[in-house]
């Protein structure tokens, strides 16, 4: 029998305008404090993934090295 399949849960979605009128403090707090990761967009399409801190040393503990890909 197969595992079942985890389900996925989509990531935030941050204008890069919200950036670029002075929002880059409260939305980086935001993902920190509530330990998330989210894309960011400019004209609609994903330019960037920002993720917290807790979840990047997460990340390397289980092995995953982002800057190898």
């Amino acid at each position: 029998m197969s595992e079942p399949k985890k389900s996925i849960t989509p990531m935030e979605h941050y204008n890069m305008s919200d950036f670029l009128r002075g929002q880059a403090s409260k939305i980086i707090t935001t993902i920190s404090d509530e330990d998330k990761a989210g894309f960011v967009l400019k004209n609609g399409k994903p330019l960037a993934v920002i993720i917290s801190n807790d979840r990047y040393e997460r990340m390397l503990k289980a092995g995953i090295d982002i800057n190898e890909f």
